[in-house]
């Protein structure tokens, strides 16, 4: 089951269950939408899989399964991101 994590990884923006900007790898590194793709380029920085949007989890369920209210806050080397970025964006995800 998703963490729905509350925050980007990266800048630390605010991402609560109901966002539509949350973006997620196939290992839940979360980012917002513009750390996504504008500065990771669809390419994540911990694993170099692509990004999807993030679920969000039916009211009906939130009680039941809650969304982690723990931050993970990694900020990025964004030298290395960019030479990681460089190398894997033109590669298709399912080929990466």
């Amino acid at each position: 089951m998703l963490e729905i994590r509350p925050n980007c990884e990266h800048c630390n923006k605010d991402l609560p269950n109901t966002s539509t900007d949350a973006m997620i790898c196939s290992f839940e590194c979360t980012y917002c939408r513009a750390c996504a793709l504008e500065i990771f380029e669809n390419v994540c920085p911990s694993c170099t899989g692509d990004f999807v949007e993030r679920p969000i989890r039916p009211q009906k369920e939130i009680e039941k399964y809650p969304a982690s209210s723990k931050p993970v806050f990694k900020p990025k080397d964004l030298e290395k991101a960019k030479i990681n970025s460089d190398k894997f964006k033109s590669i298709p995800p399912e080929n990466r």
